[in-house]
């Protein structure tokens, strides 16, 4: 699977269902060359006061299924 292939699709919290994001980057381990994260541009809908434009963080570790098209995540 390609990162592009990543990037087209949608990120949802299976915690409360909330669409999270569009993934605009990875975060590679440079020794293992591992994905450590993948980084997320908020969901433009979702936008509030508090985290304007700021970019998230999601753990591979908290990925709990990559779909055809959705990313199943666990983050609270």
């Amino acid at each position: 699977m390609r990162l592009s292939d990543l990037q087209s699709k949608d990120i949802v919290n299976t915690i409360d269902g909330r669409n999270i994001g569009n993934i605009i980057d990875v975060k590679i381990d440079e020794r293992s060359g591992a994905i450590l994260a993948l980084v997320v541009e908020p969901n433009k809908k979702m936008l509030s006061f508090l985290n304007r434009g700021v970019d998230t963080e999601i753990a591979w570790q908290s990925i709990e299924r990559i779909g055809e098209d959705v990313i199943l995540v666990r983050i609270n």
